[in-house]
C-alpha cells in the first residue's frame, strides 16, 4: 500500500520509513501536519501514520482533516505512554487504531494489516452492493418489458403512423413484425392476404394471396364483416373478439387489432391487422404478475434496508426489513424514520445523487423505532426515467453493527495490552528483585531475607495473575451459569477470601451477615468474583490514608422480599467527585500504573448480568460505600 508517515522528528522517519518500505510499502514523507495535508492531497494514500504530538498541527487535527476530505482514508496515531487519554479521543474520531513508542516492526505490520483488512472489507461490501443493485436493474428492465408486450392495443395505435410510408414494401415479409408474440398480416383492398409474420405461417400456414377473413368463423369468415372490412368502410382501426380457425379446425378466441395504411392520396389501400391469443394475454398477465411478485420478494427479502426516495427524501418505497427496523415510513421523511432528525443528515449521499446523478457511499449512525443505534454503511444509485431524467433513488444501507462492536471491542484490547505491557514490565523487574532477595537469603542463611523476597515474590505473582484474569474476563464473552444457592454461603465464601488480605495489612474487616437472606439463582463464581474484588478494593482504599490511626471495612449482607442487598463501607482515602463518576468507566484506575483499569468495570458488568444494580457514594478522606442488590431471579 501507499502509506504517508507524518513525524516531526526526522530521525524516527528514516528509521520507520525504511521498515515500512522492507515490507513492500511505498512511504511518503511528511514532517508536520500541514506537509502531510499537502501529500495527501496529492498523492491521496489509503494509510496515514502520524505522531499525536507535533508542533503547530497536531494528529488529532490532522486525523480530523483528512476524514472530512475521504473517510475511507485510515488513520494509525502513534503515542508515547502518556497519551492514552488523548488516543482514546482520536478512537472516537475514527481512527483506526493507535500504537505505543518506539513502534517495532511487528506491531507496525499488526496495525497496517488491520487497516488492509477494514479496506478489504470496505471494498467487499461496496462490490456486494453494485452487485444487488445490477440485480435490481435487470429485474426492472424486464418488468417493463413484459408490460410493454402486453399493450398490444396501444403498440398498434402506435404504429399506424409509421405504416403509411411501408405501403410501397408490402411484397416482402416485416422483419419488425417477427419478434411479437401475435400473428401480424397485411391486407390489400380486397382483403387478400399480401404479406405475413413468422407466428402467423407457423400457425395458420402460409396464406400470402388468399382471403384473410377465411381464418374467422360466423359471419367475419364471410368477408362481410370481418375487422379488416370494417376498416376498409370506415377508414378507421377496429378492434374486436373472434372465433378463429386453427390448422386442425379448432376454434380459439382472439382479440383483433386493425389499423389503416394510407396511400399517397390519403386513401385507404392497405390494413394492417394483428391477433392476439387470449391465451397469450393471459399468460403474459400471469408473466407479469409473476414478475412483479419476484421483484417485490427480492425487494423485501434483500439483506439491507432498502427505500426509494423523491428530492424531498420522501420515502416512496420500503423494503420489508426497513419497515421491521424503523417502521411504516413510506411517505414519510428519511431523515425522520433513521434518526428522528428536523432536517436532512450532513453529508446526505441521496442528496449527493441528486445532485450529480451517481452512486455515493457514507456510514452513519441512525436510531431504530425501538431506540436502539444502528451503524450502517450507505450506498446510493439513481432511478431514471425514459428521457434519462433521475425521478428517484435507491438507499441501501447495511447493518455493521456487530461489526463496529466488533472493531471497538478489539480497539480496547489493543489499548488494554498497549498499557497493560508497561505495568507487566514492571511487575517483572521487581519481581526478579524479590527472587534476588530470596536466592541472597539462601546463600548467606538469612531466614528473615528469604521471607522477606518470599513476600514480595508471592505479591508480584498475585498481582499479575489479576491482571492475565482481567484481560481473560474482559476479551472473552462469558454467559452466566446460573445455580440456586444459599446467599448466606456466598456472602461467607466472600469474606474469607479477603479475611487474610485485610489481617496481613492490618485492616480491621467488620462481617455481618443476616442469618435469613434466603435463596438467590446466580452464577457463584462471577458475582463472587465481583464482590471479592470491591472488598480488596476498599482494603487498598484504607492503605492509601495516612492520616487515621486505624482503618476499617464493614462487609454487611441482608435481604428483600425480591433480592439481596451487598454493601460494603470503608473508611479509607475515599474519591473526589469526577473519579466517582467516572468509577466504572472501562480503563480507569485510581492505582496508577497498579490497576488495569477493569475490576469495577467487569463488577458492573457482572452486577448487570444478574439483572441488578450497583452504586457508590463517597467523600475525600472520609472513606466510600458501595451497595449491591441482586434480584433473586433472574
Amino acid at each position: 500500500m501507499d502509506v504517508l508517515l507524518v513525524d516531526d522528528e526526522a530521525g524516527i522517519r528514516k528509521v520507520v520509513g525504511i521498515t515500512l518500505a522492507d515490507m513492500g510499502h511505498k512511504v511518503h514523507l511528511a514532517a508536520n501536519g500541514d506537509e502531510a495535508l499537502e501529500v495527501f492531497r496529492r498523492e491521496r494514500p489509503p494509510v496515514v501514520l502520524t505522531d499525536i504530538r507535533m508542533p503547530g498541527m497536531d494528529g488529532l487535527e490532522l486525523l480530523r482533516r483528512i476524514k472530512e476530505e475521504s473517510p475511507d482514508t485510515e488513520v494509525i496515531l502513534v503515542t508515547g505512554h502518556g497519551d492514552m487519554d488523548v488516543a482514546v479521543q482520536g478512537l472516537k474520531l475514527d481512527a483506526c487504531d493507535f500504537i505505543s513508542k518506539p513502534a517495532g516492526p511487528e506491531v507496525l505490520e499488526i496495525a497496517l494489516k488491520r487497516a488492509a483488512d477494514k479496506i478489504a472489507m470496505r471494498s467487499r461490501m461496496r462490490h456486494y452492493t453494485e452487485n444487488l443493485e445490477e440485480l435490481v436493474r435487470q429485474q426492472s428492465e424486464k418488468l417493463v418489458g413484459l408490460e410493454r408486450q402486453s399493450a398490444a392495443k396501444e403498440a398498434v395505435e402506435g404504429l399506424t403512423q409509421a405504416m403509411g410510408g411501408l405501403a410501397g414494401e408490402v411484397a416482402g415479409e416485416f422483419a419488425m413484425f417477427n419478434a411479437l408474440p401475435c400473428l401480424v398480416s397485411i391486407q390489400d383492398r380486397d382483403q387478400r392476404v399480401i404479406s405475413v409474420n413468422r407466428l402467423y405461417r407457423e400457425r395458420l400456414g402460409d396464406r400470402v394471396g388468399q382471403p384473410g377473413f377465411a381464418i374467422y368463423a360466423g359471419a367475419a369468415g364471410e368477408g362481410l364483416d370481418s375487422p379488416v372490412a370494417r376498416t376498409l368502410r370506415t377508414g378507421q382501426g377496429q378492434k374486436s373478439r373472434e372465433g378463429l380457425f386453427g390448422p386442425e379446425e379448432s376454434l380459439t378466441a382472439v382479440t383483433v387489432h386493425t389499423a389503416p395504411i394510407h396511400s399517397a392520396n390519403g386513401q385507404v389501400d392497405l390494413v394492417l391487422e394483428i391477433l392476439v391469443e387470449a391465451s397469450e394475454v393471459q399468460r403474459l398477465q400471469d408473466e407479469l404478475r409473476t414478475t412483479r411478485q419476484r421483484y417485490q420478494q427480492l425487494f423485501d427479502e434483500a439483506p439491507c434496508f432498502i427505500t426509494v426516495q423523491d428530492r424531498h427524501l420522501r420515502i416512496q418505497a420500503a423494503n420489508r426489513r426497513f419497515r421491521q427496523e424503523f417502521g411504516p415510513a413510506t411517505g414519510g421523511l428519511c431523515y425522520q424514520a433513521y434518526c428522528g432528525n428536523d432536517r436532512p443528515c450532513f453529508g446526505c449521499p441521496t442528496l449527493k445523487t441528486f445532485e450529480d446523478g451517481q452512486p455515493h457511499q457514507s456510514e452513519l449512525t441512525v436510531r431504530g423505532k425501538d431506540g436502539q443505534t444502528v451503524n450502517v454503511v450507505v450506498w446510493t444509485a439513481p432511478i431514471r426515467n425514459a428521457l434519462g431524467e433521475i425521478e428517484g433513488v435507491m438507499e441501501m444501507a447495511t447493518d455493521i453493527t456487530e461489526l463496529a462492536r466488533m472493531q471497538d471491542h478489539l480497539a480496547s484490547l489493543g489499548m488494554l495490552i498497549a498499557s497493560l505491557s508497561h505495568g507487566i514490565k514492571g511487575l517483572l523487574t521487581a519481581l526478579d528483585g524479590g527472587v534476588y532477595k530470596v536466592n541472597a537469603g539462601f546463600r548467606t542463611g538469612n531466614q528473615e531475607m528469604v521471607q522477606s523476597g518470599w513476600e514480595k515474590v508471592t505479591g508480584l505473582i498475585g498481582r499479575i495473575k489479576g491482571m492475565v484474569l482481567d484481560i481473560l474476563f474482559y476479551a472473552k464473552k462469558r454467559e452466566l451459569q446460573l445455580r440456586s444457592m444459599d446467599a448466606r454461603d456466598l456472602a461467607s465464601q466472600v469474606a474469607e477470601a479477603v479475611v487474610p488480605k485485610a489481617e496481613q495489612l492490618g485492616v480491621v474487616l467488620n462481617i455481618e451477615i443476616d442469618a435469613n437472606l434466603g435463596v438467590f439463582s446466580v452464577d457463584e463464581v462471577v458475582l463472587s468474583a465481583a464482590l471479592v474484588n470491591i472488598l480488596e478494593n476498599a482494603v487498598d482504599a484504607c492503605l492509601e490514608d495516612k492520616s487515621k490511626p486505624e482503618h476499617t471495612v464493614s462487609f454487611r449482607a441482608r435481604p428483600d422480599a425480591s433480592g439481596v442487598f451487598f454493601e460494603i463501607e470503608d473508611n479509607g482515602i475515599g474519591m473526589q467527585p469526577d473519579t466517582l463518576a467516572r468509577l466504572f468507566s472501562v480503563f480507569f484506575s485510581t492505582k496508577g500504573s497498579r490497576g488495569t483499569g477493569l475490576g469495577l468495570f467487569i463488577a458492573k458488568k457482572a452486577v448487570d448480568q444478574h439483572g441488578g444494580r450497583i452504586g457508590a457514594v463517597s467523600e475525600p478522606g472520609q472513606g466510600s460505600t458501595f451497595r449491591i442488590w441482586v434480584p433473586r431471579e433472574q
